[in-house]
């Protein structure tokens, strides 16, 4: 059966989640819904035209019942982060958005796997468990997947080795209170800390890790990229598309996702990421690496950093 992909919000990071499924033909259906028309119009216009240089794939711009018989239903809507703003500072406007959207497409879509990707991405994806009856391991928050990516971007650039051997994973909230846990970051199966003495020539290593300007790199990159240029998309888009790979490949996939959490760490009724185990029927599992008492902590702070935003939100 044909991969059916609908797309809420065409901004800049739900046109380019559009544009990247289709070319690289992770979907043979995508629509994309806005509350603008004729920006979504002319989005799927826009994609549409370059369909002949990639597989086939039906792309339009729909309203809510388009997305029946959806797999999965990407949400972007909401109020761009400015210059300055935090993530957390968003809450209250998107989660009044997000609930009207929920209210609309989880009727529509019942049996679709959602990926919450607006921001705040903790909170909208608790939100989203909470005002719609979609089963919690169907509803997949984006959260530090991209924190992750860049983390171990900045790792490999130091190690001079590929990004795809490096396994360390931002975990927490998608913002400030992210940590990385680096008792288990690993470099090529090697703690990261004794990665430089397993080496034969020592020359071959950029520069001694510093991690705190790898935590700061990490942190900071997203506010960097919207002073820079207005917004952040290429890279979430990316993202996004892996996370639906995973859903369409049955990949069993651990990836660093918000899902709710129930009793993990000492956990309990909020949205966050650890290495979550992602296939066809979104998140079967979380997987718990050990952790050094100081990080469970930096793990619950930040639980309790989302929970005080979500006390003081309109549910």
């Amino acid at each position: 059966m044909a991969n059916k992909v609908t797309v809420i919000g065409a901004g800049s990071v739900g046109s380019t989640i559009a544009f990247m499924m289709a070319v690289k033909g992770i979907a043979a259906e995508i629509v994309i819904i806005d509350i603008n028309e004729k920006k979504a119009l002319g989005e799927a216009m826009d994609i549409r035209q370059g369909i002949p240089f990639c597989d086939p794939c039906k792309i339009y711009a729909g309203r809510y019942e388009d997305a029946k018989g959806s797999d999965i239903v990407v949400i972007t809507s909401g109020i761009g982060r400015k210059p300055g703003q935090t993530r957390l500072e968003l809450a209250q406007t998107n989660v009044n958005i997000m609930k009207s959207i929920a209210a609309e497409i989880s009727v529509v879509a019942p049996d679709a796997v959602y990926v919450i990707v607006s921001n705040p991405v903790d909170v909208l994806t608790y939100v989203f468990n909470k005002v719609t009856n979609i089963p919690e391991n169907r509803i997949i928050g984006t959260g530090t997947l991209l924190d992750t990516a860049r983390l171990r971007s900045r790792i490999a650039e130091y190690m001079n080795v590929s990004q795809k051997n490096v396994h360390a994973y931002v975990l927490g909230e998608h913002g400030d209170s992210s940590f990385v846990p680096w008792s288990s970051a690993r470099v090529c199966n090697v703690p990261i800390e004794k990665f430089k003495d397993c080496v034969s020539d020592k020359g071959f290593i950029n520069a001694d890790l510093n991690y705190e300007e790898i935590e700061s790199y990490m942190r900071t990159s997203g506010g960097k990229i919207i002073q820079r240029k207005g917004a952040t998309f290429y890279a979430i888009a990316m993202s996004v598309c892996h996370i639906c790979e995973c859903i369409f490949d049955n990949a069993n996939a651990i990836i660093s996702v918000s899902t709710m959490m129930h009793g993990e760490y000492g956990i309990e009724d909020c949205c966050l990421s650890i290495p979550t185990i992602v296939n066809a029927a979104g998140s079967v599992g979380k997987v718990l690496p050990d952790m050094t008492d100081e990080e469970v902590e930096k793990l619950r702070h930040s639980a309790e950093m989302l929970k005080n935003v979500i006390a003081q939100i309109n549910l």
